[in-house]
C-alpha cells in the first residue's frame, strides 16, 4: 500500500509500505480522506513543530477518516465492518497526574499519530490502510459524509480552545489569524453561543473563508484604523501562532478578560507585553489538542453542512506533495484533504459536492 512519508525537512515521499493487520484491542480501517494540518506543513517545511524535531522518517498525518475493515482479538462490540468511522488520534496513557486530573489532552506520555514528540515517532494514519486501537473509532451519524468529518480533529482543537476561554455566550470574541483552525474556532464560537465574531489576519482569501465559517466582522490585521477594528473585546483566541497575534489579544481584550493561545509559537523566547496582563489581570491560558471534544466536533459537523466551505481542494495521495504546496499557500487554500481510494458505497456522495475544487493532476515520482 501507499503512505505519504517524511524523510527530513523538505523530504516528501509516496512510499510503498507494508499492509498492516489489526492486533489484539485494534482496528484495521481503509482510510478515504485525510486533512493536511498546519504541523504536517510544519515537519515538511522545517523538519519540525515547535520543540519537536523530526529524528526518523515518519508517515504523516492525524486528520483522518474512513471505513472498519476487520478488529484484531479481543474487540467487544465493535461497530460492524463498513461502518465509516472517523479516528480520534490521541491515546493517553490513563495512570499520569493529568490524566488523572481529566486532563488527558496534556498527558505527559501520549501518543498522537503522526507525531515527533517522543523517539520513537508515533507514525501517522497518511496510509491506505491504518491500524489503530478499536476505542479510537468513532461511527458517523448518518447524515456526515466521510469529507466533512474529516474536518473532526481540527474542529476538536478549535472547541477546546473556546472552551478554555470560558463562557463566551452573548459575548464578543475576537480570533487573530484566520487559517483552517481560525476559521473553525469562528465556527466553535458561535456555536457556543458568542454575540459578534471579529476576525484578523493579513489574507483577504483567508478573511473570505472565516466570513464563510460564521465571523461577523473580517478585517485585516495590519489595518487598525479601519472602522471595523474592535476597540475592546470579552475574550481572544490566537489562532495564527505569530507574536504580533498575541500582542493584539492582550491589547484589546477587557480587562479582567481571557486570552487563548492556541497557534504554535516558533521555538524559543517570543516577546508579548506582559505588563498589561499584570495591570488588567488578563488571564491569559493555554489550549492544546482535545479530549472529549472529538465526540462534539462530530455532532456539530453533522449539523453545519456550510463548513464544507472550508475544503478547498481533494487532491489524489500520488499527488501529496502538490497537496502540501496548495496547504501551504493559504492566499489559494483553506483546508486541503488527500484523498486514498474509491467512494466508498456507504457514502455514495461526491467528493467534489458542495464546491469543492479537485486540484489538477500532475505527475509525482513514487519512491
Amino acid at each position: 500500500m501507499l503512505g505519504c512519508v517524511i524523510h527530513g525537512q523538505g523530504d516528501l515521499r509516496v512510499d510503498e509500505l507494508p499492509p498492516p493487520s489489526a492486533g489484539p484491542g485494534e482496528a484495521l480501517v481503509a482510510v478515504r480522506y485525510g486533512g493536511v494540518c498546519g504541523s504536517d506543513l510544519h515537519y515538511w517545511r522545517h523538519g519540525g513543530v515547535g520543540d519537536f524535531k523530526l529524528r526518523e522518517p515518519m508517515v504523516l498525518g492525524h486528520e483522518v477518516v474512513g471505513t472498519v475493515l476487520s478488529y484484531g482479538a479481543g474487540v467487544a462490540g465493535p461497530s460492524a465492518p463498513g461502518t465509516a468511522v472517523a479516528v480520534h488520534p490521541a491515546t493517553p496513557c490513563g495512570v499520569c497526574p493529568e490524566c488523572a486530573d481529566g486532563r488527558r489532552n496534556v498527558c505527559r506520555d501520549t501518543r498522537y499519530l503522526g507525531s515527533a514528540a517522543r523517539t520513537p515517532h508515533v507514525q501517522g494514519a497518511f496510509a491506505a490502510r491504518v491500524v489503530v486501537p478499536a476505542e479510537q473509532l468513532r461511527p458517523l451519524s448518518p447524515g456526515l459524509p466521510l469529507r466533512r468529518a474529516a474536518l473532526a480533529e481540527p474542529l476538536s482543537v478549535a472547541l477546546h480552545a473556546v472552551g478554555r476561554a470560558g463562557e463566551v455566550r452573548g459575548r464578543h470574541v475576537l480570533v487573530t489569524g484566520a487559517g483552517p483552525i481560525g476559521c473553525l474556532v469562528v465556527a466553535a464560537a458561535k456555536a457556543a453561543g458568542a454575540a459578534r465574531v471579529t476576525v484578523t489576519d493579513l489574507l483577504p482569501r483567508a478573511l473570505e473563508y472565516a466570513v464563510a465559517a460564521g465571523a461577523d466582522v473580517a478585517v485585516r490585521a495590519d489595518d487598525p484604523a479601519s472602522p471595523d477594528w474592535p476597540s475592546e473585546v470579552d475574550a481572544a483566541v490566537e489562532a495564527s501562532g505569530v507574536a504580533a497575534g498575541l500582542d493584539t489579544c492582550l491589547r484589546l481584550v477587557r480587562r479582567g478578560g481571557v486570552v487563548v493561545q492556541l497557534g504554535m509559537l516558533p521555538p524559543g523566547q517570543s516577546p508579548f507585553p506582559g505588563n498589561l496582563v499584570v495591570s488588567r489581570e488578563i488571564e491569559l491560558r493555554g489550549a492544546f489538542r482535545f479530549d472529549a471534544e472529538f465526540d462534539d466536533a462530530l455532532a456539530l459537523l453533522a449539523a453545519e453542512p456550510r463548513l464544507d466551505s472550508l475544503i478547498s481542494a481533494v487532491v489524489p495521495l500520488a499527488e501529496a506533495e502538490s497537496a502540501f504546496t496548495l496547504a501551504a499557500n493559504r492566499a489559494a487554500s483553506c483546508k486541503v484533504l488527500l484523498d486514498f481510494g474509491e467512494e466508498t458505497p456507504h457514502d455514495p456522495r461526491s467528493p467534489d459536492a458542495a464546491g469543492t475544487a479537485r486540484a489538477p493532476r500532475k505527475s509525482l515520482s513514487v519512491y
